[in-house]
């Protein structure tokens, strides 16, 4: 797997992340009928929270990003994307591994929507999102917290 890290997301990063999604997400949407050139850009930059964003670098570039916007009890994981020139090479698995890591140790449930008939909803399943609704367009999913194990102290207990 190559060199992965997280970075803060900022206002000056929309641009780039709503062209990856249009790229992502082209061939699932013109698969549903739903693709429209503006719009795909701009879903984007009407719901993109900095402040809730990370991008993804790959070896020190640009390679994706992923929100986890908080909910009441629930996080929404949202936005995630990843180049394709870096996609099956394991990081979107590490990636959503850190952040559910996160919610786990949090006790917060995570919330999804991916598009009908996307591949990524296999990953999704891996990782423990069960399908809860869909519409025509959409698969709503969510993953229970999982139990975390509290921290080793190192010590034997002798009784």
């Amino acid at each position: 797997m190559a060199d992965w890290e997280f970075r803060p997301a900022s206002v000056a990063d929309v641009d780039a992340v709503a062209e990856l999604r249009a790229v992502v997400m082209r061939a699932d949407l013109e698969r549903l009928g739903r693709y429209d050139e503006h719009r795909v850009r701009q879903r984007l930059r009407d719901g993109f929270h900095p402040a809730h964003t990370w991008t993804i670098e790959v070896d020190g570039a640009f390679a994706g990003c992923v929100a986890l916007r908080p909910a009441p009890g629930a996080y929404w994981l949202e936005h995630f994307y990843l180049d394709p020139r870096v996609q099956g090479r394991g990081i979107g698995t590490a990636v959503l591994g850190r952040l559910l890591e996160r919610c786990d140790q949090e006790g917060a449930e995570v919330r999804l929507q991916v598009l009908r008939g996307s591949p990524a909803r296999r990953l999704y399943e891996r990782h423990g999102f069960t399908r809860e609704s869909e519409d025509e367009v959409d698969v709503f999913m969510v993953r229970a917290p999982a139990t975390v194990s509290p921290p080793s102290t190192g010590a034997a207990s002798r009784g």
